[in-house]
């Protein structure tokens, strides 16, 4: 590359999550989510990225993976129903393909055998090429340069409302600690469940009754306790601004959280509060620099690149000729129509042509690198060797809901690398390429809907949050009071932790607010507060020298055996 001639960096961020459904059911809801995910998401991510490896491509891809998902990846329960899963897809497709050419429906026979052909080669790569180890496949790519991983909190927890500081710490500890048992080494960022992030100041739970409170670390202290370098933020929270919208009118609750944030975030300006703030560079959070360890960076997401493919009006995966998500084939539940119009009811959907995609592809795909290539031409007021635009996205919306997505995503990554406008780059290297930053104070905030925490706590969730949170108190009394004991206690003790950080997962709270999987959400949230209350029964019984009975011994190997994740978690992390 000429750098004369170089506009900036660019680096997709893709953010790989599911919550735990290993042993919690199968269709419509557990099970499923996973296999598919797997065989249209992460195997055929791996794909492109090992093509382009391959091919000498230097890749603009910083990939998170969750550590509830990887835990769930790596298990050999997964490995056997995902095998079984891709069995039933052939099956169904070849169904499918008899059925279609009996009634000469030649184009959906056609489809169909495109997925036979499909299933059949993620099978062959997952059990051949890959080993069964998706995990490992990713590993090898991070190993070899091709790509950067990044880790999350454990189990995805809502951060900014978790109700101790234990809890928060405990979220990204695990984090880390199973990155790099995954990994083989320290993860350098890390995504921030719903790119929430909350600063230091007094908090008070909504749902405490006394209403007293403490005062609270910032979660930047946590993550450059662990050593970690850089987050991901949404563009409104590095300029400060009140994107919550009508919500705070209408939930009490919601309120006093803004208050609090609103007062605390005022009443502490930080020195450089007047630079004029941008997504196309790095900043330092306040806190972290001129103290021990690294300063932390914030990567800001550049809304004007991320519209190209999230708008439901004029994004990419909405246009006509694309596969149809929601329309599928019963009951082996493939798919056989395009979008036809982003507005048509699913009876008003036109058959899928597999030959017309490509075109459509390699239109979108230059229209986004000329807008990248365009922002980065305008930001005269940032030196170009600093410049940047960060486009993060679910990972799952790639191949999963927009099937085409993967393929799109390849097309991108080939032209940044051919452009001489642009430096392809991961996220640790727009921080270390730094040798000074502006240093920023962020308000609380989220990247959900209205900018701030209403998606996980409104009237729908806030019971939940209240059993969140007596149950965190709990965890920490009973790690202090017992955190030293070994043998049995201790197992009861860590898995009363695994039932704790299940329960904090924020996918309950976003599957209710959105009403996609409530019932399911509800079921799981009560049933790891049930299992967090049996477990500190027990805990107490036998650390008081009372026997447990036949029935308490039978759910206990039974909660154990289904919630298995982190198997070296320590207990002692809550004291």
């Amino acid at each position: 590359m000429n750098n004369d001639q170089m506009v900036g960096k660019f680096t997709f961020v893709l953010h790989s999550h599911l919550p735990y459904v290993l042993s919690h059911g199968k269709w419509p809801h557990g099970m499923v989510w996973l296999s598919e995910a797997a065989s249209e998401t992460y195997i055929p991510f791996w794909r492109v990225f090992n093509r382009l490896h391959e091919e000498g491509k230097n890749q603009a891809v910083t990939i998170g993976i969750t550590p509830v998902l990887a835990e769930q990846l790596a298990d050999p329960g997964f490995k056997y129903e995902f095998k079984e899963y891709l069995e039933m897809k052939q099956t169904a497709a070849e169904a499918d393909i008899i059925d279609f050419e009996k009634r000469s429906e030649h184009e959906m026979a056609k489809t169909a055998r495109f997925w036979l052909d499909w299933y059949r080669g993620i099978e062959d790569d997952f059990r051949n090429t890959l080993g069964e180890d998706i995990i490992g496949a990713f590993a090898d790519l991070q190993d070899k340069g091709a790509i950067e991983i990044i880790t999350s909190a454990a189990t995805h927890g809502y951060l900014p409302l978790l109700g101790t500081d234990e809890a928060v710490e405990t979220q990204i500890r695990v984090g880390v600690e199973t990155y790099k048992k995954h990994f083989g080494r320290d993860p350098k960022g890390i995504w921030l469940p719903e790119c929430a992030y909350r600063p230091g100041y007094h908090w008070v739970s909504p749902e405490d009754e006394n209403g007293e409170g403490f005062d609270r670390k910032g979660i930047e202290f946590f993550l450059q306790k662990y050593g970690i370098r850089y987050f991901i933020v949404d563009t409104h929270l590095l300029k400060g601004g009140t994107a919550q919208g009508v919500y705070l009118q209408r939930f009490e609750g919601l309120r006093q959280l803004w208050d609090q944030a609103a007062s605390g975030y005022v009443r502490e300006k930080v020195r450089d509060e007047d630079i004029e703030k941008t997504p196309y560079r790095v900043y330092w959070v306040d806190g972290t620099t001129g103290g021990e360890g690294d300063p932390i960076g914030i990567l800001s997401r550049d809304s004007e690149t991320s519209l190209q493919v999230w708008s439901g009006e004029y994004g990419y995966p909405g246009d006509g000729q694309y596969l149809d998500f929601h329309k599928k084939h019963f009951p082996g539940g493939h798919r056989y129509w395009r979008v036809t119009d982003s507005q048509a009811d699913l009876g008003d959907k036109g058959v899928y042509e597999l030959g017309k995609v490509e075109e459509r592809l390699e239109e979108n795909a230059h229209h986004f690198v000329s807008i990248v290539e365009k922002v980065l031409s305008e930001q005269d007021n940032i030196p170009v060797e600093n410049r940047q635009v960060v486009s993060p996205f679910d990972t799952e919306l790639f191949g999963h809901w927009w099937f085409e997505g993967v393929n799109w995503i390849e097309k991108v990554l080939r032209k940044v690398d051919e452009s001489p406008l642009l430096k392809p780059s991961k996220g640790s290297e727009l921080i270390e390429s730094l040798s000074e930053a502006p240093v920023v104070r962020l308000p609380e905030g989220s990247w959900g809907e209205g900018g701030f925490h209403y998606i996980w706590y409104n009237n729908a969730t806030r019971w939940t949050w209240k059993i969140v949170h007596e149950a965190e108190k709990s965890m920490t009394l009973a790690a202090r009071k017992y955190g030293g004991e070994e043998g049995e206690i201790k197992e009861i003790l860590a898995q009363l932790g695994r039932e704790l950080l299940l329960l904090e997962s924020s996918d309950w709270q976003f599957l209710i607010s959105t009403k996609s999987a409530r019932d399911y959400a509800e079921l799981r949230f009560n049933q790891h507060s049930q299992d967090f209350t049996f477990l500190h029964t027990l805990l107490e019984k036998i650390s008081n020298g009372e026997e447990k009975t036949a029935e308490e011994w039978e759910r206990y190997q039974a909660i154990c055996q289904r919630d298995s994740l982190f198997a070296d978690l320590d207990p002692n992390y809550w004291v």
